[in-house]
Parts: C-alpha cells; structure tokens; sequence
C-alpha cells in the first residue's frame, strides 16, 4: 500500500490533483453507536474518484482506470469543479423508484436509467492537500466550496442524523444494501482499510470470485464462486440462478478463455453434500471446470449456512471495477 498518495503535498505548499488510492471501507456485522460516528447509505454502484487538473475534469475508478467517457454525462457536470481538486464518491445508476440498482449500471449503455454521481468525501481543494483533516471538516468544504457550482447528475451523499437502530430498519425495509459508518474525526488514508470507516450489509449480497463452473447445454449450467482468505481462495457454493439465455453465452464466452487444469479452491474437497447440498465433494468437483480465478461478481443469497456455504445464490452482474484478491467474505 502507499502511505502518501501522488500528488500530496508534505508541507503546506500547494500540489496538482493527481489519482489517490481511495480509502477502503472494513466490512462488519454491527456498527459502533453514538456521537462521534456519522451514516451514510452503502451505494450499490462503481467507486470513482472526480479530479480537475490544469483545467481538465478526469473520471476515475477505484484501479486508476477511465470512467470519463463511459459515464460522459458526469463528467461534463463535472467541469465547474474547482481547479486542482479532488472529489471521491460513488457512480450508481436509479431504478424506477429511485433506488440504486447495479444491474442497471453494469448496462447503462442499453439502458435509461438516469446515473448520478454521489460525492462524499473531499482530498484537495485549489491545490491543498486536505488528507489530514478530520471527515467533519473535509464534508463542510465539499458542501461550501467543491459541490458549490455543480448541478445534476452531482449530489452529495447526504449524512443520517438518525438514532442507527431506526435506520437500519428503514433500509432493511426499502430494500437496500446497507449501512457506512464513519468517525467524524477521521482522516483520509489512501488504500488503507483501517476501520475507522465501517461498511454492514444488511440486505444480504456480496460480492464472489468465479473459480469454475459446471457445463450446461448452453455453455455452463452452474457457476462456483468463493472468496479470498488470507490469499487463498475459498469455495462458498456453487448457483445456476440469475441468467438469461444471452447472459449465459456472453459470460461463457469470457469465462472460457480463463479456464485451467487444477482447482484453485483451497478447501475442496468436501467430505460431504451437506445439507442444503452446496458441498463439493470428489465426485461432484469431476464435473467441474476450473477458472483462474480472476473475475469477480455481484450475488444475492439467503444466508450463510452453519457450514459456511451460501444458501439460495443468484448472480447480479459482473464487477469490473474490483480485484478479486480484494473480495473477502462479509458478514
């Protein structure tokens, strides 16, 4: 990890606003209560870091790659930014009812949904590295000054001044994802995963890494997926649910060119089927097809089960905008 982003100044001179790692969020299953913590929603969308630099506005996404084309609204709207800054904040497209939906993200190019761009933290601003001011300080200036002369589709991530336990039940009712919580004192620390900013997912999903599948009449019938463990890839279940036909013969199109001879998964094989059916055993992995485990996707599920499988998983979309050796196991 870098300890000092490019472009960060070491004194109080001013620098040029350059890509910074994006500081990273700790997933956990309850989040600490009281008056030094703030809530924001968890956004169901694509991390991406807004910079103006000599003028020019640049859209990037968490792995330093160009969002500024493919989401070319934002970044018009984007222009009056001041110069030298940098905004950090979540790319996520509305469904009907104004709730983020990823699938229709993942497709924005076929389809309507309007993309907004949630603004929820600020870097630099005019040239001045605000890393080391405390988040309540850092939302002010975004509020008064980085956000002052931008419209639509730029909004900022609005903060919960609500009692936690009430809206967890409200997002739990609307059916969103989750929960951030974050110190108000907190300083900004590039690629880091400290904890004093909090992600809990209350609606259950996350994200898997693809490391095979099971062959079907229309490429593949099932897919195995798991998530990294102290570098190793661990096996959670195996779901066939979530696919059209033209979805199945586009994702089978990538995913056969990643396939290999071993098994990628650490623990397998499974002595059992186990209850719901999910474990793989030897004779089950003979069916398999094994994948560099490199893709990564977004799924839905019931729950984990007491043997650590998911129970009920269903494929969301592909997630082009993460690592898989950062997908680890919420919750």
């Amino acid at each position: 990890m870098k300890a000092k982003h490019e472009g960060q100044s070491t004194s109080n001179e001013l620098a040029r606003a350059k890509f910074v790692e994006p500081m990273l969020l700790l997933a956990t299953t309850k989040l600490p209560e009281g008056p030094d913590w703030l809530y924001e929603l968890k956004l169901d969308g694509y991390r991406a870091l807004a910079l103006k630099s000599s003028g020019r506005v640049h859209l990037r996404s968490r792995n330093d790659n160009d969002f500024s084309s493919r989401f070319a609204p934002i970044t018009r709207a984007l222009e009056r930014m001041p110069n030298e800054s940098i905004i950090d904040g979540e790319v996520v497209a509305l469904d009907q009812s104004g709730k983020p939906a990823f699938n229709l993200l993942q497709n924005h190019g076929s389809s309507k949904a309007p993309i907004v761009f949630y603004a929820f933290d600020l870097l630099m601003l005019r040239g001045k590295d605000l890393t080391r001011e405390r988040l309540a300080t850092r939302r002010q200036l975004l509020l008064n000054e980085g956000l002052a002369d931008l419209n639509e589709p730029i909004r900022l991530s609005p903060v919960f001044e609500v009692p936690l336990p009430d809206l967890v039940r409200s997002v739990k009712a609307q059916g969103l994802e989750g929960v951030i919580g974050k110190r108000r004192d907190s300083l900004y620390e590039p690629g880091i995963r400290s904890g004093v900013w909090l992600k809990m997912r209350i609606n259950q999903g996350q994200d898997l890494v693809i490391g095979g599948y099971t062959p079907g009449t229309r490429g593949f019938d099932a897919l195995v997926i798991g998530y990294f463990d102290n570098g190793k890839l661990m096996y959670a279940a195996r779901t066939r649910n979530g696919f059209t036909p033209a979805l199945r013969d586009q994702l089978f199109t990538k995913l056969r060119k990643l396939e290999i001879h071993d098994c990628p998964f650490a623990n397998l094989p499974e002595k059992t089927p186990g209850r719901w059916g999910q474990g793989l055993t030897t004779a089950k992995m003979a069916e398999c097809r094994w994948l560099t485990p490199v893709t990564v996707a977004q799924f839905e599920f019931v729950e984990w089960t007491p043997d650590d499988h998911l129970r009920h998983g269903k494929f969301v979309a592909l997630r082009g905008d993460k690592d898989a050796a950062d997908v680890g196991r919420e919750g």
